[in-house]
């Protein structure tokens, strides 16, 4: 478990996190991105990912997303997952982070930014707790207080959800609510496949 390898300092910083803002390419997909005739046709996420930013937001964990790339796919697969921000081709990310915290009215402090590469600094210097996954540069790894075990795309922020999660003591609530139907997507929700959702969500 990824929480037995992270000392009890940086333990607590996790669990004093109330915003997670996340990078898209790299972060919550693989980073590849795949071209058609008409341009961007493809990205990959992760059910994984997915079902831990359902817990995160069940226990009141807020999300955003701040990418430097437009995509509608990812808009789309953050409104399902409910996202409190969507911040899309942004790469003046410190003035897109502050947006964030101001509609989110969260502070630095209790803010993890998550990101892949250079463009991902200038953020990860405003937070309490940056992190980065093992395919980013030397530069953003030696910045970043903790670094995932898990590549991105394939479990990276499922790895960060379940550390906030258990270090604030919130991992048995996630798993409670789970359960409660009251926390279930509707029906609609869940048959978002080939729509274009407003705020649809989905377990995974």
């Amino acid at each position: 478990m990824a929480a037995e390898l992270v000392d009890e300092n940086l333990l607590e910083v996790f669990g004093q996190v109330k915003l997670m803002v996340f990078d898209a390419d790299g972060v919550l997909t693989s980073g590849r991105l795949v071209y058609g005739a008409e341009g961007e046709t493809l990205k990959e996420f992760h059910s994984h990912d997915g079902l831990g930013l359902v817990m995160a937001r069940i226990v009141g964990i807020d999300r955003a997303v701040l990418t430097g790339r437009n995509s509608e796919i990812v808009a789309r697969r953050c409104r399902e997952l409910r996202f409190d921000s969507i911040k899309l081709g942004r790469f003046d990310k410190v003035a897109a982070l502050n947006e964030i915290l101001t509609e989110t009215g969260h502070d630095p402090k209790e803010t993890l930014y998550m990101g892949d590469d250079l463009i991902d600094l200038p953020a990860m210097y405003e937070v309490g707790l940056p992190v980065a996954v093992p395919a980013a540069p030397p530069e953003v790894r030696r910045h970043c207080r903790y670094v995932t075990s898990v590549a991105g795309g394939v479990g990276a922020v499922r790895e960060v959800t379940d550390l906030v999660l258990r270090s604030a003591g919130l991992y048995g609530l996630a798993l409670q609510r789970l359960v409660d139907k009251t926390w279930h997507p509707t029906q609609q929700e869940l048959s978002a496949d080939g729509k274009h959702p407003g705020t649809e969500d989905q377990t995974s």
